[in-house]
């Protein structure tokens, strides 16, 4: 029966040494850290690829499945500075929603982003962010679990 916990000590210590790394995407071959670098770049793909299934059932009819959102009523996420910021913003943004007035290059929005936090898993939200702060040019780096459950 002990066999079976193995895997999730394995995710577990994989969850942790790529929150602990901090969100940094550099390395260098000499440093103990490069390899817990390349597991963050292999789960950032998955991620990412798992993150584009996500945003096409929940997020494309408002922001477009090319993220470049609709003139006036949903902003892009395509180019948009929020989305390839600070990881915690847009962390924020998707699990507790938005609503009010904001300003995306150079055009108003005033809507409302509902909670995805209470109806996706932080996995989901995690693979989610990971895709659009990676797709349509975006060069935003990759979110974790641990990042999402972290954000209060």
């Amino acid at each position: 029966m002990q066999k079976q916990f193995i895997p999730l000590i394995a995710v577990g210590a994989l969850v942790l040494a790529t929150a602990c790394a901090g969100g940094s995407h550099a390395s260098s071959s000499a440093s103990p850290a490069a390899g817990a670098t390349g597991a963050m770049s292999a789960m950032a793909a998955t991620s990412a690829s798992d993150g584009a299934k996500v945003f096409d059932t929940n997020c494309s009819s408002c922001h477009g499945s090319d993220g470049k959102g609709s003139a006036g009523a949903f902003p892009p996420l395509a180019g948009n500075p929020v989305v390839v910021g600070k990881a915690t913003a847009v962390i924020h943004i998707v699990k507790d929603g938005l609503t009010g007035k904001i300003s995306v290059a150079g055009q108003t929005y005033n809507g409302v982003m509902p909670k995805w936090g209470t109806a996706l898993s932080a996995a989901d939200i995690a693979s989610a962010i990971t895709y659009i702060r990676s797709a349509w040019g975006n060069k935003g780096g990759p979110v974790t679990p641990a990042q999402v459950v972290a954000a209060k």
